[in-house]
């Protein structure tokens, strides 16, 4: 109200020539500029919460890029989740934890850190699972004291991938040949011009098979399982209902009954905020652009001519 007044003052009455919409849009300007302003101030005094909520939403990485495949925006980024969950632990208001999930997963590391940071939380820790909590995601939410989903939640896919594209054939017959210039035997390993030997198809599956051992040693603590029932899910996906018929997800239920459930961890009246990274406009124009380019045949040239290496996800 003072912003829009001195707008007012300044813009309207002292204007003399200035047209009188001229005015009337730099009011408006300034009432929302200090309107934001004011909440913000008002939130940091006078806070009305004591549960912090933090999304996981698409597919996970390091810097939550878009990734090679359009997934209609920006990925979870694990450094600002973490940070997120980090900053909800060191405020006193926090009593709780929601972690909000929708993802299909994603890499192994950034995963790992998102449930670690769960795991530390101070506080009843609940995760929320809404379209799909799948691989990754089921990691990060085996760092929480409990999992909800609807029972239409697709749940699940415990296992890891590995994955790499051979076109050694094609490059044979367009001309390019594999000049080889590397200190150790394994230092090439599943690289796309060349063809992999059976001893290095042995060594990369070694690799997925030692964390997959870690993914449902994981799991099978932090949701109290069976390591051996764990494996007999074979990297199935579930329905929210058979997952709680299974064992997988604690409750089936919408938002209210997930704050209702929270209101009785904390013992109050449950008064939630959604903890947000800051994306600048730049990083926000910067994923919608890259989703568009790959509608014009940028993911195609990449499927065409893939990444050298050996890739590896959840």
């Amino acid at each position: 109200m003072l912003a829009a007044a001195a707008a007012w003052l300044l813009f309207v009455l002292l204007s003399g020539t200035l047209a009188d919409v001229v005015g009337w849009l730099l009011v408006l300007v300034a009432a929302v500029v200090g309107g934001r302003i004011g909440r913000r101030v008002v939130a940091s005094r006078f806070p009305d919460y004591n549960v912090a909520e933090v999304a996981v939403e698409g597919p996970i990485s390091r810097d939550g890029g878009p990734g090679r495949f359009p997934t209609g925006g920006l990925g979870a980024g694990a450094d600002d989740i973490v940070d997120l969950v980090e900053a909800a632990d060191e405020d006193p208001h926090s009593e709780a934890l929601l972690l909000r999930l929708n993802t299909p997963g994603g890499e192994v590391v950034p995963s790992d850190d998102i449930r670690r940071a769960a795991l530390a939380f101070d506080g009843p820790t609940v995760a929320y699972a809404t379209d799909t909590c799948a691989s990754g995601g089921y990691w990060i939410a085996s760092g929480c004291d409990e999992l909800w989903a609807h029972d239409a939640t697709v749940v699940g896919s415990i296992g890891v991938i590995g994955s790499s594209v051979n076109v050694h054939e094609l490059a044979e017959e367009l001309g390019i040949t594999y000049e080889r210039y590397a200190a150790g035997k394994y230092k090439d390993a599943g690289l796309s011009l060349k063809e992999t030997t059976d001893d290095e198809r042995a060594y990369l599956q070694g690799i997925i098979d030692d964390l997959y051992d870690d993914f449902v040693e994981r799991v099978a603590e932090g949701r109290d399982l069976d390591p051996e029932f764990v494996r007999d899910t074979e990297a199935r996906v579930y329905l929210g209902d058979r997952a709680l018929d299974l064992g997988l997800v604690d409750e089936l239920g919408a938002r209210d009954d997930v704050e209702a459930r929270l209101e009785e961890l904390i013992g109050a009246e449950a008064s939630v905020a959604e903890f947000e990274p800051q994306r600048s406009m730049l990083t926000r124009l910067r994923g919608g652009a890259s989703t568009v380019a790959y509608a014009f045949g940028a993911g195609v040239g990449s499927a065409v001519a893939p990444e050298d290496g050996f890739e590896l996800k959840f």
